[in-house]
């Protein structure tokens, strides 16, 4: 499988979440599936799903469909999750703390190494399955474990610097809870999370009356 193969942004969200479906589907027993259904189970639609799959292939069989465990194996191969992909977390307040304790991300193919702090020492390991590092030993530790991708947990101030030391260690993707718009080149994909927005746009669906 190729993994540089040219997959719209979205189309690899898409592929996540066709993952998470096979998965279950492989863990209850089931051996094949239709485009119908599995596109039921992701919230999309049959010609999406066999659009988004044909970027790596032809799957399925007319009549019986796709074998469950070969398309889960391709797509997390295509998705880089064929092994655990390590990542660092940068920032071990609370919010980053409440990640390190999160045990889903081993389960989808992702382990937190470590994680680092401008004051390591202040932080309470007692109930993080990882070790908090000084961020002085960042790049040095991304470099000897060939990390490619990084959550970043800091404070605004701090997110553009540390975004750079990231970049320069040879980290290729970074997931950005930091309330700020990372600068970073174009070969680096970002990912950013704003709990603030993310709640804004929920509270339009609210009955204000």
């Amino acid at each position: 499988m190729d993994n540089k193969v040219e997959i719209p942004r979205k189309a690899i969200y898409r592929l996540s979440i066709y993952s998470r479906c096979l998965k279950r589907l492989l863990e209850n027993g089931i051996e094949t599936v239709s485009s119908s259904a599995l596109a039921s189970a992701a919230g999309v639609k049959p010609a999406q799903l066999r659009k988004d799959l044909a970027y790596f292939g032809q799957f399925g069989t007319r009549g019986l469909g796709y074998p469950v465990e070969v398309l889960l194996n391709t797509i997390r191969e295509v998705l880089g999750r064929a092994k655990l992909q390590p990542v660092v977390l940068v920032g071990a307040g609370n919010l980053g703390r409440a990640l390190l304790r999160y045990d889903g991300f081993r389960k989808e193919g992702f382990e937190v190494l470590a994680a680092f702090d401008a004051k390591p020492d202040e932080i309470d390991e007692s109930r993080i399955p990882v070790p908090v590092y000084s961020d002085e030993r960042l790049e040095d530790f991304i470099k000897e474990n060939k990390v490619r991708m990084a959550i970043v947990c800091v404070p605004a101030e701090h997110g553009q610097a540390v975004a750079n030391k990231l970049v320069d260690a040879g980290v290729q993707a970074i997931l950005n809870f930091s309330p700020i718009v990372l600068q970073v080149p174009e070969h680096v994909v970002v990912t950013r999370v704003d709990l603030a927005i993310e709640l804004e746009n929920l509270s339009f669906f609210i009955d204000r009356d």
